[in-house]
């Protein structure tokens, strides 16, 4: 236990350090219009992981579009709605709402525990929009590392029934129109056989060389076993599992230089994207690390070298990649493009 909590505050502050390296200036940050509202019953009691903040952009004469935010932290922390604050701005002054939302830790439940959490905020949202100002029409989804995995699994999973869940609000779509999924691990299995650095069972987390396919590592964590003995499981949480032709836009960010997650997991779920036909975009950032999220979309140093590819589902063709700049521009406008 005192290993696992060492690590955890080494993952929570990781991602601190990370934006204090390098981001050229300090991040705006934004205050919750509603703070704390419970989508679910608290599960196990005093936990945080039912909770989410909604922010409001300036009063609008007609209900606005919907973002929501969950931050990573290897399923470590049932604190995921906290990134929301410095991710919010840019979306808000773009027209949008924004809904940072938190679902819970492995410790505190097992996949696919977090699907229906996640599942059941869309839910909670999309009932209650009209309270909140909302179109419930246009609900899209952003999310970084484990984070970015939760957004992928709930663009990808749609109203699956396997994966609906019963936690909070029942009888409304869990369905999203787009989602952005920042640096995602998308297949476990694979993970350390294209890890940037050999992984090592005496390397901590969250340094580069860790093994993923130790019983003790985030992803064995998550699904309850050692990944590589339990491969059904494991392809359970795959985003990849679950792609068919009514999926929603996606785009996906990820660092060549990520130590982390690999930068394979990122491609490899664009491709299979591609393959399917869907409209799909991959940012692939050649000296970006694990992060942070906001550094990804605005800090020229992290952005250096970008490039993009896009699948179109109309023409069920992938662009070659091009040089282009990833940031709050692009994001803010696939989100409006998918979301009129």
């Amino acid at each position: 236990m005192m290993r696992f909590l060492a690590a955890l505050l080494i993952v929570l502050s990781w991602g601190g350090a990370a934006r204090a390296a390098d981001a050229p200036v300090a991040a705006r940050t934004a205050v919750p219009a509603h703070a704390d509202v419970a989508y679910a019953p608290a599960t196990p009691s005093g936990s945080r992981g039912h909770l989410l903040d909604i922010y409001l952009p300036p009063k609008a004469d007609k209900p606005v579009p919907l973002v929501i935010w969950t931050s990573g932290s290897a399923w470590m922390a049932d604190t995921g709605k906290d990134g929301a604050k410095i991710m919010a701005p840019a979306l808000l002054d773009a027209g949008f709402a924004v809904a940072g939302v938190s679902i819970r830790s492995s410790t505190q439940a097992r996949f696919p525990a977090q699907v229906h959490d996640i599942k059941a905020a869309i839910r909670f949202l999309r009932a209650n929009a009209a309270r909140y100002g909302i179109d419930p029409a246009r609900i899209a989804i952003m999310g970084d590392s484990s984070g970015g995995w939760t957004s992928a699994m709930a663009a990808l999973t749609g109203d699956a029934p396997e994966l609906e869940g019963a936690i909070g609000t029942t009888g409304v779509s869990s369905a999203v129109q787009a989602a952005v999924a920042l640096y995602p691990p998308t297949n476990f299995v694979e993970m350390d056989r294209w890890a940037l650095t050999k992984c090592s069972p005496s390397t901590p987390l969250p340094k580069p060389g860790f093994c993923h396919d130790d019983p003790a590592s985030p992803e064995s964590r998550l699904v309850g076993c050692a990944i590589q003995t339990c491969k059904d499981a494991v392809l359970r949480a795959s985003p990849i599992h679950y792609i068919s032709r009514a999926d929603p836009p996606l785009m996906i960010l990820h660092g060549r230089s990520d130590g982390l997650v690999p930068y394979n997991q990122g491609e490899r779920l664009f491709k299979a994207l591609a393959h399917a036909c869907l409209a799909a975009e991959l940012y692939t950032l050649p000296l970006a690390p694990h992060g942070p999220p906001d550094g990804f979309l605005q800090d020229a140093a992290l952005q250096q070298g970008a490039s993009v590819e896009r699948s179109d589902a109309k023409g069920c063709k992938v662009d070659l990649p091009k040089i282009e700049t990833p940031g709050w521009t692009p994001v803010i406008a696939f989100l409006k493009r998918h979301l009129q």
